[in-house]
């Protein structure tokens, strides 16, 4: 069976494999690339952030090699944050690299428009903002298969990522201000859109399996980078049948005449062959050929990538002059380089220094005089709660993250590992006085920075709310446990938008909380409550499986997305039951 499948790696440690990445591309690169910020996750460029220029930050998660750092150096990206593999940076990986490019007149962030991108982006940017420093954003949206143009916003970003980052980094290193270099990453990622095709799944370091599978004899057409499934999924066919769909979904929505200018990117996603890719090249330029479609500038070659996954993409932009020239600009780059810049070019150094934010050892928090002591969880039991919590997820890493394979990239569990492992960190150095508030405040930074993508500002908003939530109390009974659950819910829908029924983990949190309110309104104690939300939330988890993705990744999948389990739900309940079991044991 293909779930048996062990895929082979040249790795070490799958835990260092980030941070070794990292070091080996500044290694090879050190006149174009450095490292700054004490998360060693900032890739800067070299000679690319100034005084008086507008930064250019770029960042998603890794295992798209070249992007999103190899994108970092003179005339493109001054900077990227990089996150783990298939997850985005977390809020202070894209803050130390802001903070390295800001030369004073703000930042533009460039990503892929997913979810968890989209989230921690956005929480960089308030932190920034509060820190004095103006920020916009573009949420690159190419992939014309992953939404219908009636719902564009919804559309991933993926090879586009290319074009507007390219547009965007000549725009700065011009000179232009803020506004202007926004504006016109916009124009470039309106011009821009892709389809692509996928051969064979891809696999993560950490888990060594294929993330979905795949008939020999079959593609799925419109996949995305990350494995998400696409349109359709048939036999294979020809090349040049294959690229005229993908060139034909393309074209409809550019609306292209003749005698106008495009620029093309054939793009591999890993295991792709150069001889399919420029087969790929020619068919595409036939079609533009015939219909008197100028290629102004063509790529074909590896530029975002699927970790192995065998497959390509098609990318056209639409040029006017302003975009061609933007096209045109030098530009010196790990993976990129275009024209020359001239010997008599310079660049000013920056009087502002790189921040480096100091990290405190401890949560800091500011203990009431008062606290309610009623309750049988004490701030040690919730400690041993969470530790509990980390280790059942992590045993349950493989099931989470197969769920995860079916209708979303496969890395849930992976993630919640690695966010679980440092809480679990976090919590060893927590202080033997430290309240429930502080603890939960610890777990939320150490998941935050752990994690990224869409699950670390959805944990960690959870854990800041439930701990306010009960900030008056020592211990916690049944209602101080109701409060703390419900907080928990409600900071992960506010952060998130999700509403019961869009399948996410919420359609696990509301009726587990709903079944611990009803416990703890007759008088239940705190482990009768985890007890009722624990059932609540694996009823809500069940019942995911009959429902339509309207939320995240498994949203473009619609009717397909039926007959699932969604694996925030099941890792909700999860960590439900370990909380439940854990308190348990500790009352005996």
């Amino acid at each position: 069976m293909n779930q048996e499948v062990k895929t082979k790696k040249l790795i070490n440690a799958p835990e260092n494999i980030i941070a070794e990445l990292i070091e080996g591309m500044v290694g090879a690169h050190p006149d174009m690339l450095r490292v700054e910020g004490s998360t060693g996750r900032a890739v800067v460029a070299v000679d690319g952030p100034r005084d008086g220029k507008v930064g250019i930050v770029v960042g998603g998660g890794s295992g798209h090699e070249p992007a999103f750092a190899g994108y970092v150096g003179r005339g493109l990206a001054d900077a990227a944050a990089v996150g783990n593999v298939f997850a985005s940076p977390s809020p202070s990986h894209i803050v130390e690299a802001a903070r390295a490019v800001d030369g004073g007149v703000g930042v533009v962030m460039l990503y892929g428009n997913y979810t968890g991108d989209v989230l921690n982006f956005t929480m960089a940017a308030e932190e920034l903002e509060q820190a004095g420093i103006a920020v916009r954003h573009v949420a690159v949206a190419d992939d014309v298969a992953s939404a219908p143009i009636e719902r564009k916003s919804e559309r991933r970003g993926i090879a586009g990522d290319f074009f507007v980052f390219k547009v965007a980094g000549a725009a700065a290193d011009l000179g232009e201000p803020l506004a202007r270099v926004e504006a016109l990453a916009q124009a470039a990622n309106e011009a821009t859109r892709s389809m692509g095709v996928a051969l064979s799944p891809c696999s993560l370091p950490q888990t060594g399996k294929p993330n979905f599978t795949i008939g020999d004899d079959e593609m799925e057409i419109g996949m995305g980078i990350h494995g998400e499934p696409g349109i359709r999924r048939q036999k294979l066919a020809p090349v040049d049948e294959v690229t005229d769909e993908l060139v034909e979904a393309v074209l409809k929505e550019l609306g292209l005449k003749a005698g106008e200018r495009v620029a093309v990117l054939v793009n591999g996603l890993g295991a792709t062959s150069q001889i399919e890719l420029y087969l790929i090249f020619r068919r595409v330029k036939q079609r533009l050929d015939t219909l008197g479609i100028e290629i102004h500038a063509s790529w074909v070659g590896e530029y975002a990538t699927s970790l192995e996954m065998a497959g390509a993409s098609v990318t056209l932009m639409k040029l006017d002059d302003t975009l061609q020239a933007l096209l045109d600009h030098p530009c010196r780059t790990p993976a990129l380089v275009v024209g020359a810049f001239e010997k008599t070019d310079s660049i000013a150094t920056r009087s502002r220094k790189a921040v480096k934010v100091a990290e405190s050892a401890a949560a800091v928090q500011e203990k009431p005089r008062d606290l309610l002591t009623e309750g049988d969880v004490t701030p040690a039991i919730f400690k041993a709660m969470m530790h509990t919590v980390g280790n059942e997820i992590i045993a349950e890493k493989n099931w989470l993250s197969e769920l995860d394979g079916v209708i979303g990239d496969g890395d849930h569990g992976v993630t919640m590992e690695i966010g679980w492992k440092a809480v679990q960190s976090a919590l060893e150095d927590s202080q033997d006085d430290e309240t429930i508030e502080g603890i939960c405040k610890r777990m939320a930074k150490a998941f935050l920075d752990a994690v990224g993508a869409s699950s670390g500002p959805l944990y960690a908003t959870a854990f800041l709310r439930a701990g306010t939530a009960v900030s008056h109390r020592l211990n916690l009974d049944g209602a101080g446990m109701a409060e703390w659950l419900s907080a928990a819910c409600q900071g992960i829908r506010d952060r998130g938008r999700a509403d019961p029924g869009d399948k996410t983990m919420i359609d696990a949190w509301v009726p587990a909380v709903e079944a611990g309110q009803k416990v703890a309104k007759d008088g239940g104690s705190a482990l009768d409550v985890l007890v009722a939300a624990r059932d609540g939330g694996e009823a809500g988890m069940k019942a995911t499986a009959a429902l339509e993705s309207r939320r995240g990744r498994s949203a473009k999948l619609g009717e397909r997305s039926v007959g699932h389990i969604d694996p925030g739900a099941a890792s909700t309940y999860v960590t439900l039951r370990a909380m439940a079991a854990a308190l348990q044991k500790a009352l005996g």
